[in-house]
């Protein structure tokens, strides 16, 4: 039984709905933006017992900042379908998201909730990176053509160290291993620019 299975409280059914729309037509590691939420409350739900809804909430709709049609007052909007929480924590992991654009991107693990949603996420995102670098036929030519993701090894790798006393043991041990992997897919990597 997952966190998405019936039933489900009011506020992840609600949520779930507003993902699918606000997600639709949008992509996120070359496949539906909503596969990439659901996938990272389903993780969150693996290694948290009985999270509580309004953090599986703001798992299913992380990525709805970058969506949102323009004049859109989302923030409004999901403070009065959600309450405070939700969007709170779906700040934080967009404000995450756009450090991770700049030179040295914080490591911020003092918010709980946002720890493990920020973890499953990164766990989503880098597994699934993972498999289509393996896809591609060409592990060492995909990582190659990925200059800005090598560069940010450094910083997934801290992240993983300072998340490890704030977050369940198996949710810091799946980011960790999911780590373990990159590394090893990446040790012969030397960057280059995409042609």
């Amino acid at each position: 039984m997952t966190v998405l299975s019936h039933p489900r409280p009011l506020l992840v059914d609600r949520a779930l709905r507003d993902a699918r729309r606000w997600c639709i037509g949008h992509t996120i590691d070359d496949r539906p933006a909503l596969a990439h939420a659901v996938r990272v409350a389903v993780t969150i739900g693996d290694h948290v017992a009985a999270p509580e809804p309004a953090l599986i909430a703001a798992a299913l709709l992380h990525d709805v900042p970058d969506f949102a049609p323009p004049g859109e007052h989302l923030y409004r909007t999901l403070i009065e379908d959600y309450g405070l929480e939700v969007p709170r924590i779906i700040a934080a992991l967009h404000a995450e998201h756009q450090a991770l654009d700049q030179p040295d991107p914080p490591i911020l693990v003092e918010d709980a909730a946002v720890v493990l949603a920020s973890t499953a996420d990164k766990i989503v995102a880098l597994t699934s990176l993972l498999r289509r670098a393996r896809a591609s036929g060409d592990v060492t030519d995909f990582f190659s053509r990925r200059p800005t993701l090598l560069a940010l090894l450094p910083y997934f790798r801290a992240y993983s160290s300072a998340c490890r006393r704030h977050a369940p043991a198996s949710l810091a041990a799946a980011l960790e291993a999911v780590l373990h992997l990159l590394d090893g897919a990446t040790s012969n990597v030397h960057p280059r620019a995409a042609r």
